[in-house]
């Protein structure tokens, strides 16, 4: 009886709206022996790609035939900012520096040797 279930993962937006994201049947066999013993599967989820909207509670549900069972939900909060490529235009700069300043000390060596 409680072999077969169904699971579903949804989310709850800021606005208590629930929207359904993916849901799956299981029908997993009792070994031999193993009747009557409570067992903990786990299923694992990946919600990609997150976007600005993404936040909220994120939640999974299993439904047996005569009930069914919540998760206590994951607080996800999605934002616009992160990890920003730098420019190129700030490595060019820094290369062409970086370049001048080699030229300089360079120049200024031949001068110094130039006049001894």
């Amino acid at each position: 009886k409680y072999t077969k279930f169904s699971i579903f993962y949804f989310w709850i937006n800021s606005l208590g709206q629930k929207t359904y994201i993916h849901n799956r049947s299981e029908n997993v066999p009792i070994p031999s022996g193993k009747e009557n013993k409570t067992v903990t599967l786990s299923y694992n989820h990946r919600i990609m790609p997150l976007e600005n909207t993404s936040s909220g509670t994120y939640y999974c549900m299993v439904k047996w035939s005569d009930f069914q069972k919540m998760g206590k939900g994951v607080f996800v909060l999605a934002r616009g900012t992160g990890y920003i490529e730098t420019s190129s235009k700030w490595e060019v700069l820094i290369t062409l520096t970086v370049l001048l300043a080699a030229l300089s000390i360079t120049a200024t060596a031949l001068l110094l040797w130039k006049r001894k």
